[in-house]
């Protein structure tokens, strides 16, 4: 990141800003607890800075969420501000509450690879109340087929081929498919991704 001279003399932008363009840190990694109000606050502060062309972003990821999520915003729902793009646990379905499937415990919306494709997901219906394994990914593991999910341009083109936008139901493979970047870093990989992978 690179900051505009002009925003350099005035000296306006916060602590925590100033800390990632001088240790050339991306936003992604960022430095307050996710969900904290500092943490939307130098998202937002970031969105502003670069929409007025005195901040460059030079991070893929960091600019991907700059222009294709809302990552420090807010929006009403139900008479409540809430975080928008930012995934929060639904208590009801939390992976917190144990349940049991084909007599073995698990743990309930926390994706796990292996299985007969490439990962899987152990989830409760809300009609029946019974706990579904839900198997999503490429047949056989998907050996040959990586998870572009550091691509911008792949996670886009993604989201809108399979149109990730529609998909509301957790006992799909759809549903855990377009979403699997809130939980990437549980399956391994580096920092989740907030918003369609």
């Amino acid at each position: 990141m690179i900051l505009n001279e002009n925003v350099q003399k005035r000296n306006i932008i916060s602590e925590g800003l100033n800390y990632h363009i001088t240790n050339n840190k991306p936003l992604i990694e960022n430095i307050y607890r996710p969900g904290s109000d500092n943490y939307f606050q130098l998202w937002k502060e970031a969105r502003t800075l670069y929409s007025r062309n005195l901040l460059e972003i030079d991070n893929d990821d960091d600019l991907d969420i700059i222009l294709n999520t809302n990552l420090g915003e807010y929006g009403l729902y139900l008479g409540n501000l809430v975080p928008l793009d930012f995934p929060m646990i639904d208590e009801s379905l939390s992976f917190l509450h144990e349940a049991e499937y084909k007599g073995k415990e698990v743990q309930l919306n926390k994706p796990k690879r292996g299985g007969s494709k490439k990962f899987y997901v152990y989830v409760r219906d809300p009609k029946t109340k019974r706990v579904k394994k839900v198997s999503f990914g490429a047949a056989g593991g998907g050996q040959n087929l990586a998870v572009k999910i550091r691509d911008p341009k792949a996670r886009r083109a993604f989201a809108k081929r399979q149109q990730c936008d529609r998909k509301k139901d957790r006992t799909t493979p759809g549903f855990w498919s377009c979403n699997i970047g809130k939980y990437w870093k549980s399956l391994g990989g580096g920092s989740n991704f907030s918003g369609y992978w």
